[in-house]
């Protein structure tokens, strides 16, 4: 194990250097030129000339690059070029929504999904099960946004039941923090839920149709000690897979999410770094964003073993 873990660490460095390069190449490249947005329509060559001095945009790329690591290497992220602030600081001030709404986002997906999947495969070809599948087409092909409006539509503006849009601070009462919350999460949480849904009713149906299961079943087992003893830890493999997969990529479906319901989260953050060209922001997001990932992995990798004690690295 020592040896497995050891090596993802390695891999886990190298794919960071190889995603450190990809980003900064593909900023560079990009289109446009930041210190022409920050000089505006009416600055002169001069004055576009001086900036891309003061932000040390007119050295070569390799002497950016190196300059960019050995900063963030030492904790220092840059300062954003909009905003004159520290990267991080922006960061952290934009954690709270993020982390809020990925986290009831992931409660609910798991929680909902894995139901789902679990009682879709033990009532197979039912009424129950064609139901839920329906579901699961349904939220796996509609678009966050197209959700998101909907919700909007009906739940905030014919009803008045929930706010329309913004974020409140769970410091100022639990209540208006989870009120603000409910749709964007039900609307970032539909597709998660059918993707784990899926994942799971038909791990479930390979699990269910073992020969151990059958035994089980003419020992006298209940149904309860069926799915959630036998059942569910046998097929925990790829559920959690697709758990681990759906949380890395949730930052995507954050990003639209937070737009959609003008959440000032990282998502927002992000958009608007990338209308200024802010290479800093978008490099550091991305770069943080991309760690999480390779972490994730990581950790339900090692899950595994927990999980399915046959497996061994």
């Amino acid at each position: 194990m020592a040896g497995y873990i050891l090596r993802r660490i390695v891999s886990t460095i190298a794919v960071m250097a190889l995603v450190g390069i990809f980003v900064f190449l593909l900023l560079r490249l990009a289109p446009g030129d930041p210190a022409a947005m920050i000089a505006g329509r009416s600055a002169t060559e001069e004055m576009i000339a001086g900036i891309r001095e003061q932000l040390g945009l007119n050295d070569p790329m390799p002497v950016q690059f190196m300059r960019w690591v050995r900063d963030m290497l030492g904790g220092d992220f840059g300062t954003s070029i909009f905003a004159g602030r520290p990267v991080l600081e922006l960061i952290s001030q934009r954690l709270e929504p993020t982390l809020s709404l990925s986290i009831l986002t992931m409660i609910l997906s798991v929680t909902v999904g894995v139901s789902f999947g679990i009682f879709a495969a033990w009532r197979t070809g039912g009424l129950v099960d064609r139901l839920l599948t329906a579901f699961s087409a349904f939220g796996y092909s509609v678009p966050v946004f197209v959700i998101g409006y909907f919700l909007i539509y009906f739940f905030a503006i014919k009803t008045h039941w929930l706010p329309v849009q913004g974020y409140v601070e769970i410091e100022r009462g639990l209540g208006p923090w989870f009120e603000h919350l409910v749709l964007p999460t039900v609307a970032l949480s539909l597709g998660f839920i059918a993707f784990i849904a899926r994942v799971t009713r038909a791990s479930m149906l390979e699990v269910l149709s073992e020969d151990y299961m059958r035994t089980a079943a003419a020992k006298g087992a209940s149904s309860y000690a069926m799915l959630f003893h036998h059942a569910l830890k046998n097929a925990g493999v790829p559920i959690l897979t697709v758990i681990g997969i759906s949380f890395a990529y949730l930052i995507g479906g954050v990003v639209l999410t937070e737009t959609v319901f003008n959440i000032p989260g990282i998502g927002r953050l992000v958009v608007d770094a990338i209308n200024n060209r802010d290479y800093p922001i978008i490099q550091s997001v991305l770069i943080l964003t991309s760690g999480l990932y390779v972490l994730i992995n990581l950790a339900v990798d090692l899950a595994y073993t927990l999980i399915d004690p046959r497996i061994r690295y």
